[in-house]
């Protein structure tokens, strides 16, 4: 149903891809830099769970309309960028509530689990990238003459949503040590917030100029 050489040979090419900071690392950086490892991770964990959702949808046959349908694509690009402009904005509206103990983590938390989950879980969604790997890299890896032409996708991607899995996981964590390093006054607490909040800013307002990519 599935080789060892086909998962092998899909996995370099989504490592590939999954290694250039795209829109799941500058987010999970952000929200790392703006709210700590817990929130980064929780967020990690929901972008993967959107990431499944893509997945399912391309394998279900979602992924010909993206490919083939700009208004689709455009559609999917522009929410994912305002959602992430939102969620920047409201970073830097709410960075000064981000206190010395939120930080070392002994305060409550600044971001209830469910948002965070919930947060990232929209951005995995509505990422274009991920549509771009599950539905233009993906399908020629699929052996059509093995057959089981849905169960041969959903493996192959599962195993692009295991390397994304863990390496937003290494960016989270890697990026909430740079925070608690940060963490030695109030006006770099602040900081962090508006830092995490610009990222998300930017990379939503480079996300809705980003062209339709050519396969």
């Amino acid at each position: 149903m599935l080789t060892i050489s086909q998962a092998l040979a899909f996995g370099l090419a989504a490592f590939v891809l999954i290694a250039i900071p795209g829109p799941s690392v500058v987010f999970v950086i952000g929200r790392a830099i703006a709210y700590g490892r817990d929130v980064a991770l929780l967020s990690v964990l929901g972008n993967t769970l959107g990431l499944v959702v893509v997945l399912v949808l391309v394998a279900a046959g979602l992924g010909y309309v993206v490919q083939t349908s700009a208004v689709v694509y455009t559609v999917l690009k522009l929410a994912g960028a305002a959602y992430l402009v939102w969620l920047g904005v409201q970073a830097w509206r709410h960075r000064r509530d981000l206190s010395m103990a939120d930080v070392d983590g002994g305060g409550r938390d600044p971001l209830p689990r469910r948002v965070a989950l919930r947060q990232g879980f929209v951005v995995g969604v509505s990422n274009p990238k991920a549509f771009m790997i599950f539905a233009a890299v993906l399908p020629p890896f699929v052996d059509v003459d093995r057959g089981h032409v849905t169960t041969q996708p959903l493996l192959l991607g599962a195993v692009a949503v295991v390397i994304g899995l863990a390496s937003d996981s290494v960016w989270a964590l890697v990026a909430s040590r740079l925070r608690t390093w940060f963490a030695g006054s109030r006006r770099r607490t602040e900081a962090m917030g508006a830092i995490g909040g610009t990222s998300m800013i930017g990379l939503g307002v480079g996300l809705a100029l980003t062209g339709r990519p050519q396969h």
